[in-house]
């Protein structure tokens, strides 16, 4: 894997964890309740999923075409 993949998969797992920790209504992580709220953790978890199902994932036009391109290469897995 790749820097970005770790850092992304990294950032949506602490996301979610937040998110498990609200909903059991124990202490989720420092400063996000008590200084942001409940909608700053639901949009930076939205955010977060986001990002990592976007990257790499082959959305826009241009991410199919390189798709095609490594297929025809064989570069692809």
């Amino acid at each position: 894997m790749d820097k970005g993949t770790i850092i992304r998969t990294l950032v949506l797992a602490l996301a979610l964890l937040n998110q498990f920790l609200i909903i059991a209504n124990l202490n989720p992580i420092p400063g996000t309740m008590e200084t942001w709220g409940e909608a700053i953790s639901i949009i930076f978890t939205a955010t977060a999923s986001t990002w990592a199902w976007f990257k790499n994932n082959y959305i826009t036009s241009k991410g199919n075409e390189q798709r095609k391109v490594l297929q025809q290469s064989n570069l692809t897995r």
